[in-house]
Formats: C-alpha cells, structure tokens, sequence
C-alpha cells in the first residue's frame, strides 16, 4: 500500500472533466486524505484540451506533484500531451471508444474500458465520466459506498434513480476494471485515512467566506478569470445575511460602486484579474483622495492584454503597487495559503476601514483557482474593527455654520468618517483637493497638510499587521535563503528537503505583505543567509526588485517561470542547485 499518488483526468473542454475530478477528490476527501488538486484549462466555453490533477495523501502538502501515477484519457490527445509524466509503472485508463494508443517510448501500462459504451448501456453516455471514476477506484482498491454521500450530494435533486443509476455506473467502472486488469498491475492502493473532516475548497471560496465573515454585506462585480468564483459564491450566500451582489456593465463601474457602498457605510468588496485591475485605476485614486474604504481582490493571470485567461501568473505586483497616477497610500496583502486567504480577507476590511485607505488582496489563478484540503477554519479569530467610523445618530453641532471636517489634519493621518444623512455631519466629497471640510482647494499650504496627512495613514501599519513575512527559519545561518509570493509557498516547501539532503542550508519566506514592504522583516531574512532566490511567475523579477529597492540589496537572484504553468518542486529544486 502507498500514502500518496498523483492521478489526473483529461479530455475535451465540456466533457465533464472537471466534475469527474471533483466526485473523486470529495469521495476522498470525505474519508480523510488530504488532496490539492490544479486544472488546466482553455481559455473557452467548449473544446480544447483540458485536464485537472489531483494529488492524494495521507500527510498534509500544498503543491502538485513532478510526476503522475494513474491518467485518465476520454481522448488521445490527453495521452499524448500528458504521458511524458507518468512514473515508471504508472497507468494509463482510456475510454475504449477511441481505440487508445501508447506513444512511442512510453512504458506505461494501458487499460481500455469502454467508459462511454457502459454508460450508453445505462441509459445515458452522458456518465461516462462516473464509469471512470469507477475504474480508477478499483485501481486505488476503494469501494463504491465511498460515492454515495458524495453522488447523492449533486444528483438526489434530480431524482432517487439518477442517484441510482450513476452509483452502477461507478459499480461498472470498477468490476470492468477488475477483470480487464486481472492483477496486471503495480500497487496503488492506499494506506487508510484517519477519517477526520476537513474542508476542500478553493482560494476563490475562502476569500468569499472572509469577505462575509468579515461583515461584507456587498459585492458590485463583472465576470472575469479566475475571480469569477468570488462573485459566485456571495451571490448564493449574501442574500442569506441581508446582501447582495450586482454584475455591473465593467470594471470601472464595479470598483466605483464599491466606493459608493463603503462611503454609505456598508463594508464592500470587489473581484477581478489584471485587465479589470487596470481599468480600476483611476477609481482607486479617488478611494485615496476621498479616503474611503475599499477593498479589491485581484487574482492575478497571465497577461498582458486579454493574455492567458485561464493560466498561471504573477506579474501585477507592479500595476497594483505602482498603477494609479498621484501618490495615495494603499495596502496590498498577499496570502500563500487558502486558510491565510481567508483571514486575510477579513483583516483587509479591518485595514480598510481603521486607515480609510484602497487594500488590494492578491493571489494567483494557483491559488484562486487550484482546490486543496483546509483545516477548519477558526471563526472565533474573526474580529470586526471599524476605526474611525461614528455612527451615532448625530454629532455635535459645528461652530458657526462650517461643515464637518470629515479630513481634519491629525496626527496619525486618520479623520473621523460618518455615514451620509447624519445630523451635523454634511461635508463635501470630492476627486479633487480639499480642505478639512472636503471643498475643492489649490491652496499650496493646505495641498501639503493634505498630503502630507494622507500619506503617513500607514506609519504604524507594520506594528499592528500580523506576520507580514511566513517565515520557515532552519537555520541561523544558511547557505540559502528562497523568498516567494502567493501559491509558490507550498512547492518552495516541498523543495526545501530535497535541497537540503544534497548538504544545503536551506531557510524560507514568503511575503504576505507588497506594500508597505516589510523591509524590516525580510532584511532580518536576508542577513542570516550567504544567498538569496527569488522564485516568481514572471518574466521580469517583480519581487526581485521590490527586495532589491526596498532592502538597498544587490545580491539577489531570480528563479522565473512565466509559460503559464506554475512551478514544480522539482524545477526549484534543480534551480537552485544551478545557482548556488
């Protein structure tokens, strides 16, 4: 018996793939391994080759895996284009409809089932898909009642004999494989789980769950990958709390609503990936010289342009540290972890709302998008800070007939904000300067005290921000030091011992803060280690740079990969053995 293999399906956008991936992994899920799962994609409705993998274990582990040990082909391309991964004595299961063939060189070992004439039989080849699922369970020695909550889950709202009927198909997949295979094949059956429940979900999710953990109440949002989920899920789940979201005509009106809503005194949030990022620019100017709250979720994806929709990238770290004209202060947050996408979320409204100021939370389409084990989550962490809000139902009168001084110079930089229509509190907003009662100004002076009040809003943010570097230190002093953003934390980790078995002293960090840059946190890093390795999606070092500048740090090398793939553990491990 094994503790952990690597299993991926593929075949042709709109053949039910991604949902034949999603009843294995939650059939396992449920009986306690822990699973982290990445979809390939085209960047279309329907068609195109697509393949989603999952990688099972009996430990915890938040990275896909170098190799594969069982593919599942609805077609022959899915063979082609994948079998360079399989491990020695690794199998290949075809759907027998289209006579699967083993490429010159491959050593695997290949099983025809006939997925789609089995489910014909049933009533429908539509369950082709459950005909796999079932033989790939009889591969890893499961048993068909590990579907049922499972089938049951996504089907009884069809029907008691829907539910029936992909049950056989399951129990088919299984007893053909059983006699095709006839013990002609190594063994990938697993060691036991230990049955605790988990969650499985996706970074998308998790930032949704924050958002409404944390007192988010709306969501004004246009569709876009691979932010979509976000939208999705807080359309089902909003309403349930007194919520809503509304698909905006663009990006530009999505981000401006949101401003409207925080400045009604609503927490809101929107969603969106590097071209909606850019179209926000302007409107996130106007959320730092109105000083109101705003939070932004960008998840990051190749680019530029339309780009790669559905492929990985890290290269808006610029944009949204850098992207909007004047200077304002902004938060950008960077969770490595879905459980810290999470927490983040929540934190970032708090941040919002206590320094009045845009916070951008960033991911990647790894992270957004690739579906993974979770902890339970710790609700009793979430707190609710709204700084400087009053909501009483009136406030003092002002002297004379002056309006409220909603930017009244003070010395943290923060004003007290209210919500529109309380007695006392009129005062104008606007996009251009003005004076602490918000009315336009050009005044030189109070253009300086403006500024100068705005920009030290973030002066103490590092006191009160809670680990804005992950920090993995083995070692006072280490031959190497790996700094990473987003998703790449788990491959990095996965790494780490294989670099150290060959005699390296390795330490690791990940900043979950871009801005303000921790530069405090990370020379402490940089000082105990001989080397430094940036590892980032992108083609020109964003990260790299940021250490560079913020650190005055020369000595700093990059591992990059920007085809759309996210890294292996191999590729940073073999990497970094190059560099030092």
């Amino acid at each position: 018996m094994i503790n952990q293999l690597s299993w991926k399906v593929g075949g042709q956008q709109g053949e039910g793939i991604e949902s034949t991936g999603e009843i294995f992994s939650m059939a396992l899920s449920r009986q306690g391994y822990y699973l982290y799962g990445y979809r390939h994609f085209s960047s279309r409705i329907k068609g195109g080759h697509t393949n989603n993998k999952i990688r099972v274990s009996t430990q915890p582990m938040n990275s896909i895996s170098d190799d594969l040990d069982i593919l599942v082909a609805f077609d022959q391309e899915t063979i082609d284009l994948n079998h360079h991964e399989l491990v020695n004595g690794g199998v290949i299961i075809g759907d027998s409809k289209f006579t699967p063939k083993l490429p010159e060189g491959c050593s695997a070992k290949l099983f025809s089932v006939p997925f789609t004439d089995i489910a014909s039989e049933l009533g429908t080849s539509l369950m082709k898909n459950m005909v796999a699922v079932g033989a790939s369970s009889a591969l890893l020695g499961l048993k068909v009642e590990s579907f049922q909550s499972v089938v049951e889950q996504i089907f009884l709202k069809k029907g008691a004999s829907v539910v029936e009927k992909n049950m056989q198909a399951i129990a088919k997949g299984m007893e053909y494989f059983h006699n095709e295979a006839q013990g002609d094949v190594g063994d990938f059956r697993l060691e036991e789980a230990d049955g605790k429940n988990r969650m499985f979900m996706i970074g998308n999710d998790a930032i949704a769950l924050g958002a409404l953990a944390g007192g988010a109440r709306f969501m004004p949002a246009y569709p876009i990958t691979p932010a979509s989920e976000i939208m999705e899920y807080l359309i089902k789940k909003l309403p349930e709390y007194g919520g809503t979201v509304i698909q905006t005509e663009d990006e530009i009106a999505a981000c401006t609503m949101a401003i409207g809503g925080n400045y009604a005194g609503v927490r809101s949030l929107t969603a969106s990936a590097g071209p909606g990022l850019s179209l926000m620019m302007e409107a996130i100017g106007l959320s730092g010289i109105t000083e109101t709250p705003l939070v932004i979720v960008d998840t990051q994806r190749g680019g530029p342009s339309t780009g790669l929709p559905t492929k990985q990238e890290q290269s808006d770290i610029f944009a949204m540290i850098y992207g909007t004209h004047g200077e304002i202060p902004k938060v950008v947050m960077a969770p490595s972890t879905v459980e810290e996408a999470f927490y983040d979320t929540v934190e970032a409204f708090n941040i919002a709302e206590e320094y009045q100021v845009p916070v951008i939370i960033v991911t990647d389409l790894a992270l957004s998008l690739g579906k993974q084990t979770v902890e339970p989550l710790e609700f009793n962490k979430v707190e609710i800070r709204r700084g400087k809000l009053d909501i009483s139902e009136e406030l003092p009168e002002a002297e004379g007939k002056e309006y409220f001084k909603r930017y009244e110079v003070t010395e943290d930089g923060v004003s007290k904000r209210v919500i529109p229509g309380m007695k006392n509190g009129l005062h104008h907003v606007t996009g251009v300067e003005h004076n602490e009662q918000g009315k336009p100004s050009e005044s030189p002076e109070n253009r300086k005290a403006q500024m100068d009040k705005r920009m030290r809003k973030l002066n103490d943010l590092h006191s009160v921000y809670p680990n804005p570097v992950f920090k993995d230190e083995r070692h006072e002093e280490a031959d190497v030091l790996i700094l990473g953003v987003n998703s790449t934390r788990g491959t990095i980790q996965e790494a780490i011992p294989r670099l150290e078995n060959d005699g390296l002293k390795v330490n690791h960090g990940q900043v979950r803060l871009l801005h303000p840059f921790p530069t405090e946190e990370v020379r402490e890093m940089v000082q105990k280690a001989k080397r430094v390795v940036v590892v980032e999606n992108n083609a020109t070092g964003q990260l790299a740079s940021l250490i560079k500048m913020n650190l005055a740090y020369s000595n700093v090398q990059s591992i990059l990969k920007y085809d759309g793939n996210p890294f292996l553990p191999s590729e940073i491990y073999s990497q970094c053995k190059e560099l030092v």
